[in-house]
């Protein structure tokens, strides 16, 4: 748990890189290109994708916003929209963002760059895609923060860029996650606890973080409004559970939980392969890259999983060498480590 966040980081960007070549290949393409699942190597170079860059994004973000705020204590909307949003906007200018970014960040992110024009009319309301989700790690490790602080900037950071309800909701349960293992949560009580959260939160706007967002989506009332995302997310943690109950570890993780393209699913299939080896890292690792789906997108979120609950001795020496930006992740991961 002392190196929690470190690990977490870490772990999600050396997902990143593993999935990152296999993405859009079935698993037996991926096989026959890369060999037995369980053998798959990390790339050299180990590059990423914009998954880790926008976590990192959101990482400085954070950091900037808790100073500004005279710690954690003071953290709410007002310090935290103006250094992510910057964030947000830098990375879509950089030269370095030329990995296959989703059409739903960049659009986003290009009107966040207007700075005459709320926040609120930035984010795509019809996007639910897990490029949110992807990068929400930080807000999860962040120590010190209320449940309500750490739901509200889940959320908040998520509707940045996608403001549909599922966004906001998974966003929020994938903070929750990685939060509840870093603190020691057993992976066995993982799903149950996830399940209390989501129908605890089913119709619990968050107005002062997401403030007249839910008018967008011309819903009757912003309950209506989030009750749709906290249940598309109880609806998905089923098909985990029965996926669970029946485990396969050569299966496919994608045929059970879904191939996650979009945010409840990603969550679902990443704790999946997390869940299937909890003290196997590198195993979760390369099940979620093997996979028909998203695979950079899920190996990203099974090593934020993994690495939370195992911290940073999770993961051999030589991946972490090689891995890009890896000074940067351990530099925020040292700040929020206890």
């Amino acid at each position: 748990m002392a190196s929690a966040a470190t690990g977490s980081l870490i772990g999600l960007a050396l997902g990143d890189a593993l999935g990152s070549p296999t993405e859009f290949i079935d698993v037996p393409a991926i096989e026959a290109r890369y060999g037995p699942w369980r053998e798959m190597a990390l790339p050299d170079p180990a590059y990423v994708t914009d998954d880790t860059q926008m976590t990192i994004a959101l990482g400085r973000g954070l950091r900037t916003a808790t100073a500004a705020a005279g710690g954690v204590g003071g953290l709410d909307a007002a310090h935290l929209l103006p250094p992510v949003r910057r964030n947000y906007v830098e990375w879509w200018r950089s030269p370095d963002n030329n990995r296959a970014p989703g059409n739903t960040c960049l659009t986003a992110c290009r009107l966040l760059s207007d700075d005459g024009l709320p926040w609120t009319e930035a984010g795509r309301i019809d996007s639910k895609g897990c490029g949110a989700n992807m990068r929400v790690a930080p807000v999860g490790l962040l120590p010190g923060l209320t449940p309500e602080q750490r739901s509200g900037a889940a959320q908040l950071q998520s509707a940045l860029t996608h403001g549909h309800p599922t966004a906001l909701a998974a966003g929020d349960l994938t903070a929750y996650a990685v939060h509840l293992l870093a603190t020691g949560a057993r992976p066995d009580e993982l799903t149950g606890l996830l399940r209390s959260y989501a129908v605890q939160s089913r119709t619990v706007y968050r107005g002062d973080w997401l403030g007249e967002l839910w008018r967008r989506a011309q819903d009757p009332s912003p309950e209506h409004f989030i009750a749709r995302g906290w249940d598309d997310c109880l609806g998905v943690l089923d098909r985990l559970d029965a996926a669970l109950a029946v485990p396969d570890p050569e299966a496919d993780p994608c045929r059970a939980t879904g191939a996650g393209w979009i945010a409840e699913e990603a969550l679902a299939t990443g704790l999946l392969c997390f869940l299937l080896f909890p003290d196997e890292p590198l195993t979760a690792l390369r099940r979620a890259a093997c996979s028909s789906g998203d695979s950079d997108s899920l190996a990203c979120l099974a090593g934020a999983f993994a690495g939370a609950r195992l911290g940073a001795g999770a993961w051999p020496g030589e991946w972490v060498d090689r891995i890009e930006y890896r000074d940067q992740l351990v530099g925020l991961g040292k700040v929020w480590d206890v």
